[in-house]
Formats: C-alpha cells, structure tokens, sequence
C-alpha cells in the first residue's frame, strides 16, 4: 500500500535530516541542557515525521488526497 516513490522518499528523507538537525545547529551555547523551545520541538517532529513517511513509503496525507508519486505494482 505504499503511495510515497522513490525520488520522493530521497527527499524526505533528506529533509527529515536537515529537520532534525537545525535546532542543534540554532542552538546557542547556553541552551546547551536540550532546553529547547517550542519552534525546535516542532522542527523535531516535523523531521520525524518525514523520516518516518520515507521509511514506512506511506503518507497519510497522500491516501487522504490521493495523490501517489511511486508507480503501481503489476
């Protein structure tokens, strides 16, 4: 039931990285206890998210709107 190809997946993948990655690089030095706030909790999740659609090649939106970007099996 995957509905996420392979360009996509690459993509999201990559952003899901980089998502998950700025607020350790946005980060001051003093916030250094992983005392982040709200804005880097969002990006977190929204990096999850991501990584996590690329991995499962399902997006919940995609079924909702059908739309599909990975050619249908035979």
């Amino acid at each position: 039931m995957a509905n996420v190809g392979l360009v996509d997946r690459i993509l999201r993948a990559c952003i899901g990285v980089v998502l998950l990655a700025l607020p350790f690089v946005m980060a001051k030095p003093e916030e250094a206890s992983m005392a982040f706030g709200p804005y880097a909790w969002v990006l977190l999740a929204a990096g999850v998210v991501m990584l996590v659609t690329a991995a499962l090649r399902f997006c919940p939106l995609y079924k909702l709107f059908g739309v599909r970007t990975c050619p249908l099996s035979k």
